[in-house]
C-alpha cells in the first residue's frame, strides 16, 4: 500500500516520485511480481515518516513505466484500476500492507446517461477555464477520451476536476455512476462560483 495526500481515480494517471527507503522496497517488490499496488488518502499525517491516518477506500494503481536513478530513488508512471476497501491495516513493515476486498465495477445498467456526461464535462470545463485565468489550472484537454465508455469517461473527469483530496476522495467513494457525476457537478460548480467572484473583484 503506498499512502498518498491525493486520490487516484479509475483510469487516472498518476506520476510517483520515490524516495522513502520502504516505498523503494515496495516499488521493487511490485517490478517483480503483478506491478501493482494500492493507493489510499492521508486525511490526516504525512506522507513521510510514517504517523498519518489513512481512509479505507482506495485505488489499484498499476506500473506502466519506471525509472531509476543512480541513488536508488524510482520515478513511477502508473494508471487507476478498481477501486477496493481496506478490511485491515497489518504492521506496517517494510511497508504498509492491508487486507482488502475489490469493490464493485459500475454495473452498465448504472452508467450515466449522455446528458450526465455532457453536464459533468461543461462544468469541468468551465471551471478549468475559469482557473486558467487565474494561472492555477490549464484548459481541460479531454478529446483523445472522446470515444470512451461513459464510465470511464465519467472516471478521468473526476481526475481532471480541480477538487481538493477529501472532495475526491467522496467521489471516489460514490458508488452509483449518476449520483457520482451529480456530485463531480456540484464541486466544480461551487468552485467555478468562488473563482467568478474572485475573478470580478480584481483581487487575483
Amino acid at each position: 500500500m503506498f499512502p498518498l495526500s491525493t486520490v487516484l481515480f479509475p483510469y487516472a494517471e498518476l506520476p510517483l516520485h520515490v524516495f522513502e527507503p520502504r516505498y523503494r522496497a515496495l516499488a521493487e517488490d511490485c517490478l517483480a511480481g503483478d506491478r501493482m499496488f494500492g493507493v489510499v488518502l492521508i486525511d490526516r499525517g504525512s506522507e513521510v515518516g510514517g504517523g498519518d491516518h489513512r481512509v479505507n477506500v482506495g485505488t489499484v494503481a498499476h506500473i506502466r513505466g519506471t525509472s531509476l536513478f543512480d541513488d536508488g530513488r524510482r520515478l513511477l508512471a502508473t494508471e487507476g484500476g478498481r477501486r477496493f476497501r481496506v478490511t485491515e491495516w497489518m504492521v506496517d513493515d517494510p511497508y504498509p500492507v492491508a487486507l482488502v476486498t475489490d469493490l464493485a465495477e459500475d454495473p452498465p445498467v448504472l452508467e450515466p446517461g449522455a446528458t450526465d456526461i455532457r453536464k459533468a464535462e461543461s462544468a469541468v470545463r468551465r471551471c478549468r477555464a475559469l482557473l486558467s485565468e487565474l494561472g492555477d489550472a490549464p484548459p481541460l484537454a479531454l478529446d483523445e477520451h472522446i470515444g470512451d465508455r461513459p464510465i470511464e469517461h465519467l472516471w478521468r473527469l473526476c481526475g481532471s476536476a480541480p477538487c481538493g483530496a477529501l472532495d475526491a476522495q467522496r467521489l471516489l467513494e460514490t458508488d452509483d455512476p449518476a449520483a457520482r457525476a451529480s456530485l463531480l457537478i456540484e464541486l466544480v460548480e461551487a468552485t467555478a462560483d468562488d473563482v467568478t467572484r474572485l475573478l470580478g473583484s480584481g483581487d487575483h
